[in-house]
């Protein structure tokens, strides 16, 4: 497998999240594209969550095989291979015995206690511009499954070839071949289009885009939403005594989720909400909103301080520095007024930046996928995408049920009700449940850019029990 380029990993990751949840920006925004968060509405966490890694430790497995490194490797065709636990290095590959393909093939678990067959498809694109982010996404589940997977689990991997007409027919494809759970496609079109398939053939799809309008009782999705984002990164700011906080935002679907989930929490916090200012998506207009955000005349050129203790400022990579640096220049500077974010901040190259330093964003803990980065290095030797976590977690997730609901009731567990556990589950990028909407939620922890690194300033929790924010 080619190298994915790690300096465009963060860039990859936004782009993704404005084309996986914002698909709906063409044309004119609908107020339906604005979710609405609704506390209370879920059943409540009776007990810890389900960790997908507590299967490592199991008697029934060797522990053995976790210790030995992995080799795999990617074909288009019908000569791809995989190899598993016991494989050793570049150096004396030796080859697994069981075989995937994308057209056809499945990718089948190791060697493990007998229980009766189950087939889950992986929609991801194989071929096409997006290929690397899929072959990246097959290779972090073909790692899922020999985790955790056991005999008769078979993975089917279909190329959607990064086109929703590529998904409908991939979707076809797996229906026919007797999918039972559908995980992806990643991109909110493909899973448009994939979406009626496998409803009407009654199979739950656990999808990787972040299009919050697609998500309903039988279409889970996984991706990485604001909804979240926004109300810990806002409960722990008003724990820090951040009361007069101004909003920077796009004027785009994304921009009005945001707002409007910041508006409404925000007001039940006591938080105090300045002022609200809307930026073109492509960042073409951004000095003259932060001058006039700044009130930059009103107070004699930066001659008295700012109304904010916070910024908000919901966007990521060049647009969010521009705004830092504007902010800066309009005489908001870090250490006069903090800036706050969403997962888009979550970027190492935006920790290096002056005008940034200080910034709070809610995202997944980075520890906790360090293990799974290095795996996957040792492997595949090139830097995991950031979303191919999703395709681990999704694949172990999976796996979990396909063995808990065989051994308790003879059918695998993908049902809605088990996939909405309340309890949720611990994955790679922390714990996370679905909601009755579909919708994935999760707990974050709050990261701070520190003098150009990216650390942890409030750990993330590890229960939904007694949930506090």
């Amino acid at each position: 497998m080619k190298r994915f380029p790690e300096a465009l990993l963060p860039c990859l990751f936004i782009l993704l999240i404005v084309l996986g949840g914002c698909d709906t920006m063409q044309g004119n925004r609908s107020v339906q594209n604005v979710y609405t968060y609704e506390p209370g509405s879920e059943g409540q966490a009776q007990d810890a969550p389900n960790n997908l890694s507590t299967i490592y430790g199991s008697t029934e497995f060797d522990p053995a095989a976790r210790q030995a490194p992995y080799e795999g490797a990617y074909q288009a065709g019908s000569n791809a291979h995989v190899m598993g636990p016991g494989a050793q290095n570049n150096q004396n590959q030796a080859t697994f015995q069981n075989t995937y393909s994308p057209y056809g093939q499945t990718a089948v678990a190791p060697t493990r206690p007998q229980l009766p067959s189950v087939k889950v498809a992986l929609l991801v694109p194989l071929s096409g511009r997006h290929k690397d982010l899929g072959e990246a996404m097959l290779n972090a589940a073909q790692m899922a499954l020999f985790d955790i997977g056991h005999t008769n689990f078979e993975l089917i991997p279909r190329d959607t070839q990064g086109t929703a007409q590529g998904a409908a027919k991939a979707a076809e494809d797996a229906v026919n071949n007797g999918a039972q759970l559908v995980l992806g496609p990643v991109f909110a079109q493909a899973v448009r289009r994939a979406k009626p398939v496998t409803s009407r053939a009654n199979i739950p799809m656990i999808a990787f885009s972040t299009d919050w309008t697609l998500a309903d009782n039988n279409t889970f999705m996984m991706g990485f939403m604001p909804f979240d984002q926004v109300r810990r990164i806002l409960d722990y700011s008003s724990r820090q005594n951040l009361r007069n906080i101004g909003v920077l935002a796009p004027n785009s679907d994304y921009g009005d989720a945001v707002v409007t989930t910041y508006q409404n929490y925000a007001m039940q916090l006591g938080i105090n909400t300045v002022k609200t200012r809307r930026f073109s998506p492509s960042g073409s207009d951004l000095s003259p909103v932060v001058e006039r955000f700044s009130e930059w005349n009103s107070r004699n050129e930066g001659e008295i301080p700012p109304p904010y203790d916070a910024i908000f400022i919901p966007a990521g990579g060049e647009i969010a520095l521009s705004l830092g640096n504007l902010a800066s220049q309009y005489g908001m500077t870090p250490r006069q007024v903090r800036r706050l974010g969403t997962g888009l901040m979550d970027d190492r190259t935006l920790a290096r930046e002056e005008a940034l330093e200080g910034t709070w964003f809610a995202a997944p803990d980075p520890d906790l996928r360090r293990n799974f980065m290095e795996q996957y290095f040792t492997v595949y030797g090139a830097s995991p995408p950031r979303l191919s976590t999703l395709a681990y977690d999704a694949t172990a997730l999976a796996a979990v049920l396909a063995r808990t609901g065989l051994q308790n009731g003879g059918q695998p567990a993908f049902t809605a009700q088990s996939i909405m556990n309340p309890n949720g589950f611990i994955g790679i990028d922390g714990i996370f449940r679905f909601r009755s909407n579909g919708l994935v939620e999760r707990g974050l922890a709050v990261l701070e850019f520190k003098n150009g690194l990216i650390r942890v300033v409030n750990p993330a929790p590890q229960t939904f029990e007694n949930q506090s924010f």
